[in-house]
């Protein structure tokens, strides 16, 4: 790395000069290149000179030979008719079948002149792809921003030995150019969340820097498949999920903690309920999420108070928003149980409860 005329932090516009490779060697190869080509071309236009020889020849020869079989043909006559020896004749046959010979002769020459002449070309055209190859490793030595952004990672010195990139083999990664203008926020979700999770739906990003701030946005992407599991516990699999910022404030950086809500579901005028306090009565008790372990008798409700007595209350539940639940069965303003866990995992229908 030879030039370095950026720093960690620096904004940039598109097409800035931003690193400097050493050009000496890349420069090396393509002038060995050129003269590659020159010195093949020069080896190509001899070869169309031996086919423009060729057929030249092969012309004469042609004309020779019809000149060949008209003479034996006006022999033979003369010898049908008795006027010339048989000499003569013998010996325009043996003419005739010379020049004959000879025009074969010629075509394969012509044949053979012009696959040396294709072969010369198909060297010249493989000069030019490798001289080619050898301007682009030029080209590259010269490192420019693809985009206006800010230099939010980099990571080479001036000085140091790298790699420039070329097809099936990476290169050295030199720096990260970040358009700060356009912000994704990446976030983990439960599998047990992401189905319900969806392209477009609207979120919510806060910072941990900016604990007070929090920014619009939109789902993006949602991982096809969960991400690999670290360590040997069992833990419940993720997915990624990623949200473009609408209005990203000038100074955020790639790499800030955040956390978001993503609104997957909305209901107005509904009764709502803590998670913890929808059990499951008539089998195996559980949460709202739960499956027991008797199946088919079990039903979900809330324990209603009434006059310090708690009554069990079938309710039919909903969306879930965070620590709430969504119910149908019970009116605003209902008081119910609704902890601690260990109360009501026990409680029982009819029992006598007083508030803490």
């Amino acid at each position: 790395m030879v030039e370095l005329p950026v720093a960690e932090g620096q904004s940039v516009s598109s097409g800035d000069l931003l690193a400097r490779v050493d050009p000496v060697q890349a420069r090396s190869e393509l002038e060995a290149a050129e003269a590659a080509i020159r010195a093949l071309e020069a080896d190509a236009r001899s070869a169309r000179e031996l086919v423009d020889s060729a057929r030249a020849d092969l012309e004469l020869a042609e004309a020779l030979a019809r000149e060949a079989v008209a003479n034996r043909q006006r022999l033979q006559a003369l010898f049908d008719q008795e006027l010339i020896a048989a000499s003569e004749l013998d010996a325009a046959r043996a003419s005739a079948e010379s020049r004959t010979a000879q025009v074969a002769a010629s075509r394969a020459a012509v044949n053979r002149a012009e696959s040396g002449a294709e072969a010369a070309q198909r060297r010249v055209a493989q000069a030019r792809a490798q001289a080619d190859r050898a301007r682009d490793l030029v080209e590259k030595t010269a490192i420019v921003a693809p985009i206006s952004g800010v230099v939010s990672r980099l990571q080479v010195r001036e000085g140091e030995m790298v790699v420039i990139g070329i097809q099936n083999q990476p290169g050295t990664v030199l720096m990260t150019v970040s358009d700060l203008a356009e912000l994704n926020a990446e976030v983990l979700v439960a599998e047990a969340d992401v189905l319900r999770v969806e392209v477009g739906q609207e979120a919510t990003v806060t910072l941990e820097a900016l604990p007070e701030r929090r920014f619009r946005g939109r789902v993006t992407e949602v991982g096809a498949s969960a991400l690999p599991q670290t360590g040997g516990g069992v833990a419940a699999r993720e997915f990624r999920v990623e949200i473009r910022l609408e209005e990203p404030e000038p100074g955020l950086r790639p790499g800030l903690t955040c956390d978001a809500e993503i609104l997957v579901g909305e209901e107005r005028d509904v009764v709502v309920v803590p998670l913890q306090a929808v059990v499951l009565r008539g089998g195996s008790e559980g949460g709202p999420g739960g499956t027991g372990g008797s199946g088919g008798n079990e039903e979900r409700g809330v324990f209603v108070v009434e006059d310090g007595i708690a009554q069990f209350t079938p309710v039919e539940t909903g969306i879930i928003g965070g620590l709430d639940i969504e119910v149908r069965g019970i009116e605003v303003g209902t008081e119910i149980v609704i902890g601690p866990y260990q109360v009501l995992r026990d409680l029982e229908d009819g029992a006598a409860v007083a508030a803490r």
